[in-house]
């Protein structure tokens, strides 16, 4: 008798970067400023997250293999509607891709978006939803904490809405892979006071012998 495969098999394990173009196709990522065009027209919150909200934070220029927007989860039909015909959604979950499209349309809050134009296209944008609680952005890493999201966010410079760096730190205090240590390193001597309180609080209860709480 059969049984479905486990959602992340024992043997699954990140694929090079020359393997996953061959078979998911490549990346030809947006940056912040053509995302805001991408996404002129969307009438539900957005910003942005990970390596580039802690370069608008810094200042400090860095590479960028992609470009991560986030969204609420409660607004993935609008944005589905939003793409239309112009772009073909997949929604990634747990390792696993299926197109976000009518056949598909219920979607795991936990989950997140990749972007194309079409299956000849390179994917342009990776979206992971954020949950929310009564329209309140939530940490998905410890979800009972809630708060507006204007209070964990911030508009830079170049007028765009971006995760406040004490956030990006949290969210990548979990797998601290080396580029995550390296943007710890540059924006941990920035943050206020406040900031280094709740990222220290936060990081402490999900990952009490974390090597970054000795520098908070």
């Amino acid at each position: 008798m059969s049984h479905a495969p486990a959602p992340q098999p024992a043997a699954a394990r990140p694929l090079p970067p020359e393997a996953f173009a061959q078979w998911y196709g490549p990346w030809e990522p947006l940056t912040p400023a053509s995302a805001a065009d991408f996404m002129d027209g969307f009438d539900r919150p957005w910003w942005i997250i990970g390596g580039w909200a802690i370069e608008a934070f810094t200042g400090v220029p860095r590479q960028h293999d992609d470009l991560d927007i986030s969204i609420l989860s409660s607004d993935a039909e609008a944005f589905r509607r939003f793409l239309g015909d112009r772009f073909t959604p997949w929604n990634m979950d747990q390792s696993w891709l299926r197109p976000f499209d009518d056949r598909f349309r219920e979607v795991s809050p936990h989950s997140s978006l990749w972007i194309r134009k079409n299956a000849l296209a390179p994917w342009i944008l990776d979206v992971p939803f954020t949950k929310d609680t009564d329209g309140q952005w939530t940490n998905k890493r410890w979800p009972d904490q809630v708060a507006p999201l204007e209070e964990v966010t911030w508009t830079a410079a170049d007028g765009l809405l971006y995760l406040r760096p004490e956030h990006v730190l949290m969210m990548k205090s979990r797998l601290a892979r080396d580029k995550d240590r390296i943007d710890a390193e540059v924006a941990l001597p920035l943050l206020d006071v406040a900031q280094r309180h709740w990222l220290r609080g936060t990081v402490k209860n999900l990952h009490p012998e974390h090597p970054w709480l000795d520098q908070l």
